[in-house]
């Protein structure tokens, strides 16, 4: 099914999961920036929820509400037969969001979700990449602060470099804000299933294209003292190096031999102490039923900060490329990340892949294949800054 076949349907845009902490965020992001004539609705398990929270959005009046639930696979198909570009905000998605990926491969509807999830995102790609190349349906996972600002920082970065010749970034991420409890969540679950992720990523690799005369890869890098931004720089276990590795994979302007490294950065010592031995302890404690219950409970789902502490909360991602005797700084930088701004890049990211002329793709594709240079001039209109700090 070609994209001009789908122009027939009910609504540019539907976004799932609209009554969720998240979701609610982005709809109201949508309500204040749909262009002219965006037909879009909100959708998810209640009506009830989703009346009251049309009615208070602006321009509520024009806004669509579609009834769907993960557990009625016809209602999922129904949702994703009506939209152009469908968004998710439902997880933790291994729980809740094959049906929905299956369903817009099936039916050639662009799709676009919050995950942070390794395991779901190599499941996806081995069970419904082939199906959605063949409907031209772009699957776009990690469409939120995992993992559009590392994803496209790295994209900019490596555009201030060389063409042709071997290139290296490295990533460190400063923050201060709280964690959304859907991200907490699947992070618990991710570090349950280390023997299940493990598994599902080699299952991937059998199924992925090798590369022919390049090279692309996302090492786990050793803490160290980064002189370079004058801290320490612990590794991050996060899904954002592997959609970095996947990006350079797939365009050529990464070079012929590619690698990413990224990091936390802490200025002081004991704290960067203090950060790996608590990550050990999550990690440890994750392998506990009893005690990753606990854990989920001081975070649930679906909570997140007032307005207030929102507003003071902030992102920095520093990027330092290398390639060709030219050495790069760059940084991504925006407000909250957890919620403000990944509402923001979800929200965008539908617009871009519903109006924007963007590089012919389909199947399971990253947000720098999939959106690139047209994402990024967004999110630069929409406050995100993107800027090269200095050159050498």
């Amino acid at each position: 099914m070609s994209r001009q076949s789908r122009t027939d349907r009910p609504y540019d845009i539907v976004l799932f999961g609209a009554t969720s902490f998240a979701g609610t965020l982005t709809a109201e992001y949508l309500a204040g920036h749909a262009p002219e004539g965006l037909r879009w609705a909100i959708a998810g398990r209640s009506a009830e929820k989703l009346e009251r929270l049309r009615d208070r959005l602006p321009g509520g009046a024009e806004v669509g509400v579609l009834r769907a639930d993960v557990s009625d696979p016809a209602s999922v198909r129904t949702l994703a037969e009506s939209a152009r570009v469908v968004a998710t905000t439902v997880g933790p998605y291994l729980t809740y969001g094959e049906e929905l990926v299956a369903a817009c491969a099936d039916a050639g509807t662009d799709y676009l979700d919050l995950s942070g999830e390794p395991e779901f995102v190599d499941l996806m790609y081995v069970r419904h990449d082939a199906r959605a190349r063949e409907t031209g349906a772009r699957l776009v996972h990690a469409a939120g602060f995992d993992s559009i600002p590392h994803d496209l920082g790295v994209y900019f970065t490596v555009q201030q470099l060389p063409e042709g010749v071997p290139l290296t970034v490295d990533g460190f991420v400063t923050a201060d804000a709280a964690f959304s409890g859907g991200t907490f969540g699947s992070a618990l679950n991710q570090f349950a299933r280390q023997r299940e992720m493990a598994a599902a990523a080699r299952d991937r690799r059998r199924h992925e294209p090798r590369l022919v005369g390049r090279r692309a890869s996302a090492p786990t890098g050793a803490p160290r003292f980064a002189k370079e931004v004058g801290a320490w720089a612990l590794p991050m276990p996060t899904i954002d190096p592997q959609i970095v590795r996947r990006s350079a994979s797939a365009l050529d302007r990464y070079g012929p031999d590619f690698r990413y490294r990224q990091y936390a950065a802490v200025r002081r010592l004991p704290v960067a102490a203090g950060g790996v031995a608590a990550v050990g302890a999550v990690v440890a404690a994750a392998q506990l039923p009893s005690a990753r219950r606990w854990l989920s409970d001081r975070l649930r789902p679906g909570d997140g900060p007032s307005p207030e502490k929102r507003a003071r909360s902030w992102f920095s991602l520093r990027f330092v490329g290398e390639g060709g005797g030219r050495r790069v700084f760059t940084e991504v930088s925006g407000g909250d990340p957890g919620y403000d701004e990944t509402a923001k890049m979800l929200a965008e990211s539908a617009l871009c892949l519903a109006f924007d002329d963007l590089p012919k793709t389909a199947g399971q594709v990253t947000t720098a294949v999939a959106m690139g240079d047209a994402l990024i001039d967004r999110l630069r209109a929409a406050g995100i800054r993107f800027r090269v700090a200095s050159t050498r």
